[in-house]
């Protein structure tokens, strides 16, 4: 059965994905012509962004051949432990990761008690998360923001002050920014456009489950 969330999602991906290495080695894939001469007679090259798949005449075809070779290759761990000196500078900064979660969460009706029930992470890690004894890797700031409907300006303050930003050239990020940007929080529709593309290292607790992961 066909699903119009699955096949918009699969539009939004070919026109964002931007791994070239990788789209260039799709079966199917032509590569365009990217040096033009215009009609003054000067060569120009064109923006890179038409090398995306969704450029491409059979453009449907040449993606459903990525996606037959997909696998999560975007494994890690759902946390990391801070340096030392880290530990010591996040006191003193007005800002951190730690600081901001519970004022974000408030937006939301959420605590990071309610919220810790909805991650498949161990209790004490989250702990340590909230903490700030551990720093949440990219993973599991979008199983936050998943779990929380959060607004994509909010999910960016988060993402920003453990140091990652929404990569183009990332699988999991385009399908992570469609379901943010199109507001699909449901379960069974998260899950579907994620098994889609091979995505299955977001730690968020699925229905009729319990597993947790460190």
């Amino acid at each position: 059965m066909e699903y119009s969330y699955v096949r918009e999602l699969d539009e939004f991906f070919a026109s964002q994905y931007s791994d070239y290495v990788h789209i260039a080695a799709i079966e199917g894939y032509k590569m365009p012509e990217m040096l033009t001469v215009g009609a003054d007679g000067n060569i120009t090259r064109k923006d890179s962004k038409a090398m995306r798949i969704v450029y491409q005449k059979n453009w449907q075809e040449v993606l459903s051949n990525f996606k037959a070779g997909l696998a999560d290759t975007e494994f890690t761990f759902n946390f990391c432990f801070p340096s030392f000196s880290d530990r010591f500078k996040d006191r003193f900064r007005k800002r951190t990761f730690a600081k901001e979660l519970p004022q974000i969460l408030r937006k939301y009706d959420e605590t990071p008690e309610t919220l810790g029930k909805k991650l498949a992470l161990e209790e004490r890690v989250w702990r340590g998360i909230v903490k700030g004894k551990y720093y949440p890797e990219k993973n599991t700031v979008m199983a936050i923001a998943l779990a929380c409907r959060m607004q994509t300006a909010d999910v960016n303050v988060l993402l920003a002050l453990c140091g990652f930003e929404l990569s183009s050239e990332s699988v999991r990020d385009v399908v992570f920014e469609y379901l943010l940007t199109q507001k699909i929080f449901n379960e069974e529709m998260r899950e579907r456009c994620f098994a889609e593309y091979k995505i299955d290292t977001i730690p968020l607790k699925r229905e009729n489950t319990d597993e947790t992961h460190a």
